[in-house]
């Protein structure tokens, strides 16, 4: 869907309005769906398998002038999922008689998609094509949008393996066929103890008041979590601590701050339990110093953490900070790719990754630059999360192979 600036009265035109998932086109990939779902491409070429992501894993088939992107396979942790995975393949190439004559695959070498891709190539003697995660992301809009030429790419979730060998997930992207450029990313947060830390968003606040200068706070604030001391000391000796620009890890810090959510039960809770209270509480202003725009083109949210703990201090409603939360967020991030777009003169950005599967951040920034001269794009046919990924790799492979 594509939005262009203009207003009636004091409401954006949205020249194809989101929609909620449930009134959404069934045949997503992402929703349960026992169907492919096609995608017609702006250019053709040879045929291409994409492999896509770990999480919420679709594959991706290419024939002439059209994609065909697989059902939902899901997480790739389990040996049913791979299984699945391995006949899905199968099935799609014999449906469709096609044979890849180029293979793609996420950076990360421990993905089973990546270990199949491998595989896969070095049987049929075909080129092999690593693409990376947010690049995916973004090309997979721009695919469904036939979308040609230099973009942006806002691309926000909770991890994909950079270039850098480090996790990203906060990040701004000029984005030219198979080329992209990172331009910039959010200010790194620690992740005390790693991947556990995407679990238990105490941690996250943890690295966000250490980062602060308040590390001395970490125990009193968590009194509950017994690794609160040992948190405390490993971020001290940034020890086990490695470091992300994730967009997700930003909302459990937040989280974190406000008391909402130490630990997780599922997947993306902080985040979720976050946006309802902003939606309960409604639009807010943006704080004036929540963010700043450094010298290398990152984007640091840390006055915004700060204050997220000082609010909790003082018993602010949890509403009120949720939505100052975002309405901060959103200001950061349209300043962000407005100066973006005057630096590169690029007027055109596409938005992927799973937070903007976040409709109070989604519609708040596309309202917001809708003033501007920015058209934005987003997906209609793909969801935003970790499904789009495989669509986004073949539309890079294709480009690849007509440089």
């Amino acid at each position: 869907m594509a939005y262009r600036n203009g207003s009636i009265g004091s409401w954006p035109v949205a020249i194809a309005p989101l929609q909620p998932l449930t009134q959404r086109n069934r045949s997503i990939p992402g929703l349960a769906n026992p169907l492919d779902t096609q995608i017609s491409l702006a250019t053709g070429g040879p045929s291409v398998l994409a492999c896509g992501a770990w999480l919420k894993n679709t594959v991706c088939l290419t024939q002439g002038s059209h994609a065909y992107i697989s059902p939902l396979i899901g997480d790739l942790a389990t040996a049913d999922a791979r299984n699945q995975f391995d006949e899905t393949v199968q099935r799609m190439c014999r449906d469709y008689s096609i044979q890849p004559a180029i293979v793609t695959h996420d950076l990360h070498p421990d993905f089973y998609s990546t270990q199949f891709a491998q595989t896969y190539a070095e049987r049929l003697q075909i080129p092999l094509l690593a693409v990376q995660h947010h690049h995916a992301h973004i090309a997979a809009v721009c695919t469904e949008h036939q979308l040609t030429g230099p973009v942006l790419g806002l691309a926000l979730d909770g991890v994909g393996l950079g270039t850098d060998n480090t996790p990203w997930g906060g990040e701004l992207l000029l984005v030219d066929g198979a080329r992209f450029e990172r331009l910039g990313h959010l200010t790194p947060l620690a992740l005390p103890g790693g991947d556990r830390a995407a679990q238990e968003p105490w941690r996250m606040a943890a690295a966000a008041l250490a980062r602060l200068d308040r590390g001395t706070e970490i125990t009193r604030r968590f009194p509950d979590q017994p690794a609160a001391a040992t948190v405390a000391a490993m971020l001290t000796s940034n020890v086990n601590c490695p470091h992300t620009s994730s967009m997700g890890r930003l909302f459990d810090a937040a989280a974190g701050l406000l008391g909402i959510c130490a630990v997780q039960s599922h997947e993306a809770q902080a985040a979720i339990q976050l946006q309802q209270l902003a939606e309960h509480y409604g639009e807010t202003e943006a704080m004036a110093d929540g963010y700043r725009i450094d010298a290398n083109n990152n984007l640091d949210f840390s006055l915004l953490l700060a204050a997220m703990a000082d609010y909790h201090d003082a018993a602010y409603p949890t509403n009120l900070a949720a939505a100052l939360f975002h309405a901060t967020l959103i200001a950061g991030l349209a300043a962000w790719v407005e100066q973006a777009g005057k630096q590169h003169g690029i007027s055109r950005l596409a938005l992927g990754g799973g937070c903007f599967h976040n409709a109070v951040l989604r519609n708040g920034l596309v309202r917001r630059l809708a003033f501007t001269s920015f058209n934005v794009f987003s997906g209609q046919q793909v969801l935003p999360d970790d499904s789009a990924i495989a669509l986004g790799q073949a539309w890079v492979a294709l480009q690849h192979m007509q440089v």
